[in-house]
């Protein structure tokens, strides 16, 4: 029997997720939950986000296989692009004229029948989406949600709205987001990342600019100027009528004598078209989310939604879950955790806890994925220098087969090569534990970042440095 196309989510009232446990197939699923279809999913190992989905009452195999056609009954399967074509439950669901789709063909439909705010960029875009998604809700505008990260404001990370607009992250990593066509599209930056996708910084340039350029007829266009790969489309004039952000009053949304806040935080004054139209203040570090506030104010404009009101929702806005989010303080060590996994990512995060915490910074950073680490570990390498402690932990494969030869040492060595020969290699989360704990002080910072598992890390150190501590001075924390 030949596999029923997919065309319209409207027909399909079983619908069953293969990799359920992820962020952006989460946030799907519970869409479709709320628009009233019958879904089901599955997952490698449970997850926050597994757990999540079952709180809501849609139920969650472990493993994939293709018994769970017989268990869930579905008449549709969507995937995501880490699930091979030729997958056993793939290759049975088509046998048998069950409908597959990825899932950006299913969110692309859901987005596209509303006015989709789109936010692309090879960074930024879970705080600005989310920055966007709290704007839009606090001004009474009921959107619907789909984000790649927990929104702590709203508390969810995607939602059902009956208003007519969406706020999407878009992901780039395979190409798919030039499925979507925005009636507001914003681009953070173009850097080359998930260079099993893109063998070239062109080509990841060329598929922004066909994202940029399906956008509905008359869509606005948001592209950060700052940004070198949005500067060399803006250059070109490929970017023809752009809404541009960034320092200064040189653009249409320029951000001036920015500052950061004692204790957390940024401000700066904020102009229009060379306009001062008064001070942003944020509770997030950092001057990237500067940026990512301008491109939300640029947004919310086009959604009109005033200054005021878009101000006073970005003074009350705490993040997203994993954007340099506060873990815990024990007797003056601070815990933070961050979901940085690429060079500019973490130069970003650097930058922000130097500028607000003024601390020894023991970093422990997990790599993401062996394509990219073999093509970026020297730029990981320059970036992990500047902190005052290094440990690597083993690569996070995510879907990928290892590479000969790729490990974290070539960071290590790198770093070794560079003059940074304290950078450890440690082999897993215990070791890890065991060396932070033995080694931190009073008044130093701990920083876990990756985009793996390695968020239970930060809370392993956590625990123990706790118990550490309830055992009194004999054995205090560093001791």
């Amino acid at each position: 029997m030949r596999a029923e196309a997919f065309t319209d989510i409207k027909k399909h009232t079983n619908i069953h997720l293969m990799g359920i446990g992820g962020a952006g197939m989460s946030g799907l699923a519970l869409l479709l939950h709320a628009m009233g279809h019958s879904v089901s999913g599955c997952d490698a190992e449970n997850s926050f986000y597994v757990e999540k989905v079952r709180r809501e009452g849609i139920e969650v195999s472990m493993g994939h296989h293709k018994a769970h056609l017989d268990v869930h009954a579905p008449n549709l399967i969507i995937h995501t692009s880490a699930i091979a074509q030729d997958h056993p439950e793939l290759i049975e669901a088509r046998r048998r004229g069950i409908a597959v789709a990825r899932r950006a063909e299913v969110l692309s439909l859901i987005f596209n029948s509303r006015l989709g705010v789109g936010v692309a960029g090879t960074h930024g875009k879970t705080t600005t989406s989310s920055m966007i998604a709290l704007i839009a809700e606090l001004a009474g505008l009921d959107p619907t949600v789909a984000i790649g990260g927990e929104l702590s404001d709203i508390g969810c990370n995607a939602k059902l709205g009956e208003g007519d607009y969406m706020v999407a992250e878009l992901d780039e990593s395979d190409g798919s987001f030039g499925l979507f066509s925005p009636s507001v599209a914003v681009i953070t930056n173009i850097d080359w990342d998930h260079v099993d996708y893109y063998p070239t910084r062109e080509s990841v340039i060329d598929a922004f600019l066909a994202y940029a350029l399906g956008r509905k007829a008359g869509a606005s266009l948001i592209a950060c100027g700052e940004d070198a790969g949005v500067g060399d489309l803006i250059s070109s004039r490929r970017l023809e009528g752009a809404v541009t952000y960034g320092w200064g009053l040189g653009w249409n949304w320029g951000a001036a004598d920015v500052s950061h806040i004692e204790g957390g935080g940024v401000r700066y004054a904020a102009y229009r078209d060379g306009a001062p139209l008064g001070e942003v203040r944020l509770k997030v570090s950092g001057e990237h989310n500067a940026l990512n506030s301008l491109a939300a104010l640029a947004a919310a404009d086009a959604m009109g939604v005033p200054f005021e009101s878009a101000r006073r929702s970005l003074e009350i806005f705490k993040g997203a879950k994993r954007r340099l989010q506060f873990i815990g303080d024990v007797d003056g060590v601070l815990i933070y955790d961050d979901y940085g996994h690429h060079p500019r990512e973490l130069e970003a995060t650097m930058a922000a806890v130097k500028a607000v915490f003024r601390r020894r910074v023991h970093l422990v950073f997990q790599p993401h994925r062996y394509t990219r680490t073999q093509a970026l570990y020297r730029d990981f390498a320059d970036v992990l220098r500047n902190a005052e402690k290094v440990y690597l932990l083993p690569i996070y494969s995510a879907d990928e087969t290892p590479i000969a030869g790729v490990s974290s040492f070539l960071i290590a060595d790198e770093l070794h090569s560079i003059g940074r020969k304290d950078a450890v290699v440690c082999g897993d989360f215990q070791e890890a534990t065991d060396q932070i704990c033995e080694s931190v002080m009073p008044g130093d910072m701990v920083l876990t970042v990756g985009a793996g598992s390695i968020e239970y890390l930060s809370r392993q150190i956590l625990k123990r440095l706790q118990s550490k501590a309830s055992l009194g001075d004999g054995e205090a924390v560093g001791a």
